[in-house]
This record gives C-alpha cells, structure tokens and sequence, in this order.
C-alpha cells in the first residue's frame, strides 16, 4: 500500500495526457473518485516535478493537460536538469576545456529548441533563479587544452579508427612529427591526454592534447585490442601517469580524518580508522610524483607511511620548496 500514492499520481496522468482538451479539477475528481482538494495537491506535485502541464481555459473552466503524451511527459527535461547541463560546461570552460564546453552548450541550446513554448515559459523563471545561485569556483588551470577544430578531428579518428598524424612538442621543447593510433582519451584536472600507440610500437602512451598541433587524419587501423580498456588503463595511476603500481599507504591525522574520508584516491583504496583517530589510506597505483604532490596538499596532516620511496619523495619536495623560500628571503633581506 505504500506505493499506493504513486501509482494514483501516475493514474492522473494518464488521464491528463490521453485527453487532448484537458480535464478540469472536478473532472479529475470524478477520474479518481477522489475529492477536490486531493486532486489539487496531486496536480502540484505533478507541476513540480514535470514542466509540461499545461493549463487551457475554455473561458469558464480552467482544464489542464499534458501536451505530447506522456513520452513527452516522460522526457521533457526540468530546470535542475538544464541548469546542471549549463554547470557542466561552465565547469569545463574554467578548467580550460573551451571546446568540450562548446559541445555541451550546442546540447543544451539543442534541447531548449526542441522544448514547446509552454514548457520553455514555465521553466525559464526556475532555470534562470538556479543559474543566478550556483557557480563552479575557479581553480588554477593549463590556459586551454585543445581548439574545436582538432577535438573534432580526434574524435572522428576515434570513431573511424584512423591513424592521427601531428606534430607534438615534449616539455624539454623537442617537437616532431608523429604518427598515432588514437584509442581515446584521459581527461585531467591539470591536463588532457590522448591515449594511443605510436605507428610501429604496441604499448600505448599519453599525448598533452595542449601539446599536438597540426593535426591530419591518415589510414585506417584494425582499433584497439579488444583486451584494451580505458578504465583499467587509467586505473594504473594516481592521476594520469603511468608507472608500476607501487602498494601506497597515508596516514590523516584524527582532525583532518573526516575531511580525508570524503575523498576519493583511487580505484583500489580501502580505508581504516585506527584508535587514535587517524585514518590509514591504502591503495596500489602509479604516478608517485603525483601522489607526493596531493600528500604535500594536506600539509603537516598526512603522512606517507609507505612506501619508503614516495616517502622520500615528500621530503624531497619540501626540502625544495624551503630552500626555494629561504634562498627569497636572503635576496629580498
């Protein structure tokens, strides 16, 4: 009998999309032999929750109905959906990621097209209160990742499994042309990668898609193997390089430890909290020069238990980083 609230407020519209004129409150009253006021509040929460209930007047009653069945009932995106999808783009665009916001936006421009004017006159005042409170705060980011244009041609070499000739810089300046096979790609906060062999060799590697310029398309390739997967490639490391997995464990001290058991590290983690408080992060991953960086993030509240390398690491860094300030602090003195 719990679900007996559901099924009625389903049953009501039904009724409301299968009639072309609309019903009026009584008329849904007599459908539901329920009363006046229980077919009101049944009609509100249909409003809140789908945006295509439409009120007619025949200019003494007021009828209401659901325009377009009830697929359209069913698919008609609400405010929160669109303003999620308007986030979601705002969010990329300020990691630097232009041209996959660009794509988001057509989306979404392609959906409110496709709304009835009815719909779009009763979700733009909702859409637009959400717009105005909600915001992706800015973080420091590479300035752009990758123009329209050559995200368009990566992808298409994707889909068409063809060969990517471009020409690609390294971090030490060395630029040249490369030949590629294009298996997908890694999406970072810092940075974006496309993951793909190059022609002659078998394992794949990262290339900085703000790195590839002068992109062309070339001949075909069979795709990748069929025991590839993105997910488990990715999951080779902490963040996006790839190196042997190293059994890795951090230890947060017992005040930091809540915040530290909302974070997601890695695929493979397991979480304990320990007497004092102190919560112990295990997990097995690559890419230790990063897993030193977010250790130092935490500042003095974490701790590299293991293993002695990655320990070593952190010290390191900040050994660097303090002879970096104090050497400041001599010039400036």
């Amino acid at each position: 009998m719990r679900h007996y609230k559901v099924v009625r407020l389903l049953d009501l519209a039904k009724a409301l999309a299968s009639n072309a004129e609309g019903l009026t409150l009584d008329e849904m009253a007599h459908v539901l032999g329920a009363n006046r006021r229980t077919v009101e509040r049944m009609r509100d929460a249909l409003r809140l929750v789908f945006p295509n209930v439409e009120e007619v007047s025949d200019g003494r009653l007021k009828r209401f109905r659901i325009s377009g069945g009830l697929d359209g009932f069913m698919q008609s995106p609400s405010a929160e959906e669109l303003a999620e999808l308007e986030a979601a783009a705002d969010a990329l665009e300020r990691g630097g990621a232009e041209a996959r916001a660009s794509t988001l936006r057509s989306l979404a421009s392609k959906i409110r097209s496709a709304q009835r004017p009815s719909v779009r006159r009763k979700v733009d005042p909702d859409l637009e209160t959400l717009r105005d409170t909600q915001l992706t705060a800015s973080a420091p980011r590479v300035s752009s990742v990758v123009d329209e244009s050559t995200l368009a041609l990566l992808r298409e070499a994707i889909l068409s499994s063809r060969r990517l000739n471009f020409y690609y810089t390294r971090s030490d300046g060395d630029a040249r042309r490369r030949s590629v096979e294009p298996y997908g790609f890694l999406w970072g906060q810092a940075a974006s990668y496309l993951v793909g062999p190059e022609e002659a060799k078998s394992d794949p590697v990262l290339w900085r898609l703000d790195r590839i310029e002068e992109v062309a398309l070339a001949d075909y390739f069979s795709g990748p193997p069929e025991s590839f997967s993105i997910d488990a490639y990715a999951s080779r490391s902490f963040g996006v390089f790839q190196e042997e997995r190293r059994n890795i464990r951090i230890r947060f001290d017992a005040d930091i430890a809540p915040a530290a058991r909302t974070y997601f590290f890695h695929e493979t983690q397991e979480m304990k909290t320990l007497k004092d408080g102190s919560l112990e992060v295990c997990f097995a991953a690559g890419g230790v020069l990063e897993v030193a960086r977010h250790v130092m993030s935490w500042g003095g509240g974490a701790e590299v238990v293991e293993p002695d390398e990655l320990r070593q690491l952190v010290i390191s860094e900040l050994e660097k980083v303090r002879a970096r300030h104090a050497a400041d602090q001599t010039i400036s003195s």
